[in-house]
């Protein structure tokens, strides 16, 4: 992803609900109740973490069993003092108290929980993107030191992979035309880091890379979903076996009639939140709706330049239930002026917010019924919404709206099927269109008829446009 072009928008629950969440996540409850235990009679070693005598009594307070329930206390506890819930008091004597963090959780805002909450995710991510225990004492050397080497471990690399991973979960989360809130299979999300995208059919290679990915997810999918980050259906246990040892010596291939076996993640409404902060903190640019609702027209246009249809529509909608219908419409009107290459698109979004506005608007569009840059959306906003006496508009008006929602469209899409489909309307529907098309003061004339030169399948009407262009543009230059 590129950190300068902003991110499709994310739609996030209320500050309040997402703390909610937090304080329910079993990670960050179990750091809570192992920080209240905590006191004189606790002891740490080197680095802070309990020591082994104290470890069974910890899960025994967490209620975990089995054999993970002394490495799952012990997890808890290093979030619970790399969070603050837990204070280092005198580390040669391994004593410690409950942290000034752990009153927030209970008296501190919803942000000030949420803050807690990142800190615990920062914890499981780091975590996450080490390789097993037992390899890890292994490749320790004389020194004391980790010979990474020795593991084909790469820490810089695994981190920059899991938060890829999670960056495109993200970006299916919150494209409109992903999954939404919905679980994304593993393979897919294992190959969407492997597969180039320009690659056809993959090489067994590349499909015995994507397994690998898929086996390394799962554990780490595994070791995040208590911090509330993910909801994951692991992969079904019965089929690792085919993935360590394939019958004839080949990757495993994924069962597309039961991909569900294969593992499925999705983002929760927290994780959506965490990862946010997370890609904010790293320079990009993650919109959330409802950012603009406090922002005046000039942002609400340009801001939603780059959202998808629905986010803008959101974002718009939020942005009028702070105002007054014939105010609103007053602003909007004012910041859709303009001569420079982005007014047609403001023009444009302009027009739909200002279909979004009720009757009580009417008085602000006939204020500009007779400016050259509006009096054209003026007009067809009254006509739909039935006003009386609505003045026709002359044949000079028509043409520049024509020319001015043409370049709104290619800012807005490029050249699409949509934009296509209207250029070749506009042909067909105007006789002689381009004759006089190209003495529209606009300044997107010339830019317009190139694109219509460029789009219309008919070779001859292509040709009109062209031409119309060169004359625009002598006419420009003149």
């Amino acid at each position: 992803m590129s950190d300068s072009s902003p991110l499709p928008p994310v739609r996030l629950h209320s500050e309040a609900e997402l703390a909610r969440d937090a304080l329910s996540t079993p990670l960050l409850a179990r750091a809570a109740r192992l920080a209240r235990w905590a006191g004189p009679g606790t002891r740490i070693e080197a680095g802070g973490g309990l020591v082994d005598e104290q470890l069974p009594a910890a899960a025994e307070l967490l209620g975990l069993t089995g054999d993970d329930a002394a490495a799952d206390a012990s997890e808890a506890w290093r979030v619970a003092v790399d969070t603050g819930l837990v204070e280092i008091v005198d580390e040669d004597e391994g004593t410690v108290a409950a942290g000034g963090e752990l009153a927030l959780l209970t008296s501190g805002s919803p942000h000030d929980v949420l803050a807690v909450w990142l800190g615990a995710l920062e914890t499981l991510l780091a975590d996450a993107s080490v390789p097993d225990l037992d390899g890890l004492v292994d490749a320790v050397g004389e020194g004391g030191e980790v010979d990474f080497s020795s593991l084909d471990w790469d820490p810089e690399a695994e981190a920059e992979f899991l938060d890829g991973v999670l960056g495109n979960l993200y970006l299916l989360t919150v494209n409109e035309e992903g999954p939404g809130d919905g679980p994304v299979p593993l393979p897919a999300l294992a190959a969407s880091m492997i597969v180039p995208s320009d690659m056809g059919e993959p090489t067994n290679d590349v499909l015995e890379q994507v397994s690998d990915a898929m086996m390394r997810l799962d554990d780490q999918f595994r070791l995040l979903a208590p911090v509330g980050i993910v909801e994951y259906q692991p992969v079904d246990e019965a089929l690792m076996a085919d993935f360590d040892e394939p019958a004839d010596g080949s990757p495993p291939s994924v069962d597309e009639t039961d991909v569900t076996r294969y593992g499925m993640v999705r983002l929760t409404p927290l994780g959506l939140y965490g990862l946010r902060a997370r890609l904010q903190d790293a320079g990009f640019v993650a919109p959330a709706v409802g950012d603009l609702a406090d922002k005046g027209a000039d942002a609400l246009l340009d801001g939603t330049s780059t959202f998808p249809q629905k986010a803008a529509r959101a974002e718009t909608e939020q942005w009028l239930a702070g105002r007054q219908p014939f105010a609103a419409a007053r602003e909007l009107l004012a910041a859709a002026r303009g001569a420079d290459t982005g007014a047609p698109l403001r023009r444009l979004l302009c027009q739909q917010a200002l279909s979004l506005v009720g009757g009580e608007a009417e008085p602000a569009l006939r204020e500009v019924l007779d400016d050259p840059e509006l009096g054209g959306l003026a007009r067809v906003w009254l006509s739909e919404h039935g006003a009386s006496d609505v003045p026709a508009p002359s044949e000079d008006l028509v043409f520049w709206l024509t020319v001015d929602t043409v370049a709104a469209q290619l800012a807005a899409e490029g050249n699409s099927e949509e934009l296509q489909a209207l250029v070749e309307g506009l042909a067909q529907q105007h006789n002689g269109f381009f004759a006089a098309a190209w003495r529209v003061d606009h300044p997107a004339t010339a830019d317009v008829l190139e694109a219509m030169g460029r789009l219309h399948p008919d070779k001859r009407i292509a040709k009109e446009a062209r031409k119309a262009a060169f004359k625009a543009r002598s006419q420009q230059g003149s």
